[in-house]
């Protein structure tokens, strides 16, 4: 029999965490060696799988995750962008696979990340949607195909209880039309509209944010033309397709050499 995968979810508590706990309980080749919160939370010392709603686990909510990477093989991580660096650190420490869903996370911060995957396997993914990732290559193929006459435009939309604007989803998917047409992100990203802006430019790719009620998670990317209008959608209808990337993420990130990965690569799609 194939042993199992040791997997350590952190932010025990989380909407997202709480439904890893669950998902890698489910999973016939994971077992839920540790599970974490910060330090003061009220969820330490319960059971993480009554926590979850997900029945006893066994397994107790932790301070840190130092002291369980020992007996893991790889650590599930959605948290918030420093706790999710600090993470990386004590993974690169005990010399165990990380997989990082976290959004919001800046250049300084990634840098720092790759920094300690030189050491370690680390996927990083601002979403671990499969289907978001599949559109990113269809996204890129799109904007080649149809070129400079088309104007493009993301929008994305998501809960009131979300921190960071606009997603990581959205800035990854603008990055990706950016690159497929040859165009700096930096000089053409809009990011929303107010007033008197002038006429739109061809080189231009707007971004806008809606936050609203419990809406778990929706991307469109439209590519506009003369007569005619093209809408690609995402829509996720639960936290679960996030949870079941990030462990397909996880397996292959057990078995992958140290270095810097993201969906594309667990994926095969690169």
């Amino acid at each position: 029999m194939t042993q199992k995968i040791r997997a350590v979810v952190t932010g025990a508590a989380g909407k997202m965490g709480g439904r890893m706990i669950a998902l890698v309980r489910e999973a016939p080749d994971f077992v839920l060696v540790g599970a974490t919160e910060r330090s003061g939370h009220p969820a330490l010392g319960r059971d993480a799988g009554e926590l979850a709603g997900a029945g006893p686990a066994g397994v107790r909510v932790a301070d840190g995750m130092a002291a369980l990477l020992p007996g893991a093989d790889v650590a599930i991580d959605f948290t918030a962008p420093e706790a999710s660096v600090a993470h990386v650190r004590a993974a690169a420490v005990a010399g165990r696979a990380i997989v990082v869903g976290t959004t919001g996370l800046s250049k300084e911060h990634l840098a720092e990340i790759r920094t300690h995957a030189q050491r370690i396997s680390c996927v990083v993914s601002p979403n671990m949607s499969v289907g978001v990732n599949v559109l990113y290559r269809l996204l890129a193929e799109a904007a080649r195909l149809l070129g400079e006459d088309y104007d493009i435009e993301v929008t994305e939309a998501h809960h009131h209880f979300k921190k960071d604007a606009p997603s990581g989803t959205a800035l990854k998917m603008a990055q990706v039309l950016a690159e497929a047409l040859g165009r700096d992100l930096e000089q053409v990203g809009i990011y929303g509209r107010k007033g008197m802006v002038g006429e739109r430019s061809k080189k231009e790719i707007g971004i806008h944010t809606v936050r609203a009620g419990d809406i778990v998670g929706e991307h469109t990317v439209i590519f506009g033309g003369m007569g005619e209008r093209i809408e690609l959608i995402h829509r996720a209808h639960s936290r679960d397709n996030f949870g079941r990337g990030a462990l397909r993420a996880a397996r292959f990130a057990v078995r992958a050499a140290p270095g810097l990965y993201d969906m594309g690569d667990v994926l095969g799609l690169k």
